[in-house]
């Protein structure tokens, strides 16, 4: 199967996903077996909190729109065009995925399968549906495909290399019994917003996306905040408002009472709108329902840090002249060059 068929055929899915939005979902015409999986499809929305509380139907349709709209012939050709993958030599590369969010682990999945190699996949017991369903309608577009793709929920053997991504603790784990093989292995990451003060009402409300988007689970969230001296959060707490909402689902609501009372507890400062809790706090990773925040004097320092502590951040968000900075809103939005770990997974799938 070559390169170009592959394209067409994760293509060909993403026309497929972008039949599904929370307020318009219908099936189109046209849509290659939809008459087969589009109800299936759906049903898995729906659903999808049944298997993984954290997975509202709402974040899940988010998800999937995410994946429609990357997934196009021009995004495809754009992606891989500067990559020689027509002279790879199929391997088996094996994936131990996470399940902190809808669909986190589908970039190294397509990246195995677009570049050739045969995928074995371990999903992560809280997302164990969404993936295979969408394995299955590219299965479908293109039975070829059936012979590099294969989930598994045993012990993985019979791979040339392998992607897996987890917690610090179980990094260590990894590095130690995927030692002799290719690898990239991921830990734990956290995404910050350095603010200026001079930020609009429409940066700061975009910023609370960034924030409780799929409840702050995901190392894409933004959970530090760098504010100079003397930042007036009130600014901040005015324009997240309209998020105010996310304090009714009762799972964050537990959180949110658990994490403000052991915080109140330890006599720690807090600052409070009744559904996030802001900290004072020199570390990057906060719990759900809270961000952590850091007073700076000069951005240059934190420029300085940023870069020392690169291993820790997954992604900046500024209005500043930071590298690679994001836009606000925009840290759930990842486009398919924006790659996990800044790691070209690409570049290390053409030379295993």
């Amino acid at each position: 199967m070559t390169l170009t068929e592959r394209k067409k055929a994760f293509a060909t899915l993403g026309t497929f996903l972008s039949q599904f939005t929370p307020s318009t979902t219908q099936p189109a015409e046209g849509i290659p077996f939809n008459e087969d999986y589009f109800d299936k499809y759906l049903n898995l929305i729906t659903q999808s909190q049944i298997h993984n509380h954290w997975f509202t139907p709402e974040q899940v349709y988010f998800a999937t729109a995410q994946w429609a709209e990357a997934l196009t012939t021009e995004n495809l050709d754009k992606w891989l065009d500067n990559y020689n993958l027509e002279s790879v030599k199929p391997k088996t590369v094996a994936l131990v995925l996470a399940g902190n969010i809808p669909l986190v682990g589908f970039h190294d999945f397509i990246s195995v399968v677009l570049s050739g190699h045969r995928v074995l996949v371990k999903l992560s017991s809280n997302d164990k549906y969404l993936l295979p369903a969408l394995a299955q309608y590219l299965v479908a577009v293109a039975p070829e495909l059936k012979q590099q793709i294969t989930f598994t929920e045993e012990k993985l053997e019979g791979f040339d290399a392998v992607i897996a991504t987890g917690s610090n603790n179980t990094a260590r784990y990894f590095e130690y019994y995927f030692k002799d093989k290719p690898n990239i292995i991921r830990k734990n990451r956290n995404s910050v917003a350095v603010l200026t003060g001079n930020e609009s009402k429409d940066e700061l409300f975009a910023l609370g996306e960034d924030i409780f988007r799929y409840f702050g689970l995901g190392c894409r969230n933004v959970s530090k905040l760098f504010v100079p001296q003397g930042y007036d959060f009130k600014v901040f707490f005015e324009a997240i408002f309209p998020y105010s909402e996310i304090i009714h689902y009762e799972k964050y609501a537990n959180n949110y009472d658990y994490n403000k009372a052991v915080f109140l507890m330890s006599n720690f400062k807090l600052l409070d709108n009744g559904f996030l809790t802001l900290k004072e706090d020199s570390s990057y990773a906060s719990p759900i329902s809270s961000v952590f925040y850091e007073y700076y004097n000069d951005i240059e320092s934190i420029k300085q840090r940023l870069e020392s502590e690169s291993d820790q951040i997954q992604c900046i968000v500024s209005n500043t002249e930071f590298s690679n900075a994001v836009k606000f809103g925009h840290t759930q939005k990842p486009g398919l060059l924006d790659y996990a770990d800044n790691v070209d997974i690409i570049s290390f799938l053409s030379k295993i």
